[in-house]
């Protein structure tokens, strides 16, 4: 199932995962306006339209990704900039033990290098260029000037 709701600077949202779930993406959207059947838009991260989302996020937005039960039972987390960035994000678990979190609290927008400049984030150069050159599918793509940038330590 998919859930939208409204987080102001500083607040946090718990989500309690089912039994069973595999995996999920959560992204950040922003700047959106809904009316009363859930319908509206997005800034950033726009997800067709819509408060409950159907379909991933529109670039750029910051993207948290978890993997549960996956290589050797265990469970994965990350902060990924796929899909480019348009606000800080931190993601942390708060059971099993697991106390240590990510997080990605850096100035993205205002390093963002012209090129990949969006209105309210910064978006990944896969979709800026749409070339193999940035996609690094085959697993033997070299640096590039904006993957040797360094957004999140």
């Amino acid at each position: 199932m998919s859930r939208g709701r409204q987080l102001n600077r500083g607040e946090s949202w718990g989500l309690d995962v089912a039994a069973g779930t595999k995996g999920a993406r959560i992204w950040a959207r922003t700047r959106c306006s809904f009316d009363g059947a859930g319908c509206g838009r997005c800034k950033t991260g726009d997800c067709g339209g819509v408060l409950q989302c159907q379909a991933f996020g529109q670039p750029p937005n910051t993207l948290a990704e978890y993997a549960l039960n996956q290589f050797n039972n265990l469970d994965f987390f990350d902060i990924s900039l796929v899909d480019g960035f348009n606000v800080p994000m931190d993601f942390s678990p708060t059971s099993n033990g697991c106390t240590r979190g990510i997080k990605c609290t850096a100035d993205i927008n205002g390093q963002c290098p012209s090129q990949l400049r969006a209105e309210g984030g910064c978006n990944n150069p896969c979709t800026v260029f749409k070339t193999n050159q940035y996609y690094c599918n085959s697993g033997s793509c070299e640096p590039t000037d904006f993957s040797r940038v360094v957004f999140c330590p």
